[in-house]
């Protein structure tokens, strides 16, 4: 098969070995789309290793159609178009994976959008709903408001009734998470978010990509008994947190990733997508957001696209480009 491999910082399209054998509960797909994240990014500059076991190629995210099926695998049959959750290896022609870890598209979601889906909507769920543990009308902060996660976030917000504020890169992120169905928000370039995030009412959660130089300005607009998400550590790995502040009100500071968890685990998030997200999907209440695609052999071109840092939504690449 063809995959992406890394050549000296150049990420190339190049023959590799597919992928082994299949397991008794995994699928094999032959892959359509596969959705780029800044986690790629990550392990491209060696900062974000896959799992002990996950394949090196680059890829968390995929849609195609599934080629053979494991002896143990009931759910899934050859000749299903589906997506799928990734530890790696999505930047290839084919993919093995744990069936846990396969969505059936939603209705009228076709296989290029389907890509969009499964990473960053899972990100999104679990962090707000699951870690973050969102009660009834309670308020959330989401960092990085256009980036996937944020997107995929704040419809999730909007549709499941929590006010949500936003902080982005420019007006013109601001405008679109608006039109998302953010309440509020503030673009970064203008200095702290704390005292716009106070006037609009502090908030119950923060979901934060961010990590070290929004700490103390996350612990200020945080409510008691509030949670901080930290996804991410794109602000640095360090920083100086106010103990009196987390104690006297009761705030929780939560770490959360995606990429390592066990199949059952992520079968859970997937679940639970599959109940309470996929008809919102279906219904278009609730939709994937998608800024560009590219060939798979630009995959180059791409993810310096999506570190120019002027993306709303997801970033795909085309592998067979079905739709």
């Amino acid at each position: 098969m063809h995959a992406i491999a890394l050549d000296e910082d150049r990420l190339i399209w190049r023959e590799q070995p597919s992928p082994g054998a299949i397991g008794s509960d995994e699928v094999r797909l032959r892959v359509a789309w596969a959705g780029m994240n800044r986690a790629d990014i990550m392990q491209r500059a060696g900062h974000y290793p896959p799992p002990p076991g996950a394949s090196e190629i680059l890829g968390l995210e995929v849609s195609g159609t599934i080629t053979e099926v494991g002896p143990k695998v009931e759910r899934w049959r050859a000749g299903d178009r589906v997506c799928a959750l990734l530890a790696g290896g999505g930047y290839a022609e084919e993919v093995v994976v744990p069936s846990q870890q396969v969505l059936p598209l939603p209705e009228g979601v076709g296989l290029r959008d389907a890509a969009a889906l499964p990473e960053v909507f899972a990100t999104a769920w679990l962090n707000l709903f699951m870690e973050g543990a969102l009660k009834p009308g309670e308020r959330v902060l989401l960092h990085a408001g256009a980036s996937g996660v944020g997107t995929a976030a704040i419809q999730l917000c909007k549709s499941f009734g929590h006010p949500c504020f936003v902080t982005v890169g420019s007006d013109d992120k601001l405008g679109a998470c608006l039109r998302l169905g953010a309440e509020a928000g503030w673009n970064r370039h203008q200095g702290s978010f704390v005292e716009a995030v106070r006037k609009w009412g502090n908030v119950d959660l923060i979901l934060d990509p961010v990590g070290a130089s929004y700490l103390a300005d996350n612990q200020q607009v945080l409510n008691a008994d509030g949670r901080l998400v930290l996804i991410g550590l794109m602000g640095g790995r360090s920083a100086e947190l106010d103990l009196g502040r987390l104690l006297m009100k009761r705030q929780r500071l939560i770490g959360s990733t995606l990429r390592a968890r066990p199949p059952q685990a992520k079968g859970m998030i997937l679940d639970a997508l599959h109940t309470h997200v996929w008809p919102r999907l279906a219904s278009g209440e609730i939709r994937p957001m998608i800024d560009r695609t590219w060939p798979i052999d630009q995959a180059d071109k791409a993810m310096d696209h999506l570190m120019s840092d002027v993306t709303i939504g997801k970033v795909l690449l085309a592998v067979s480009g079905e739709g």
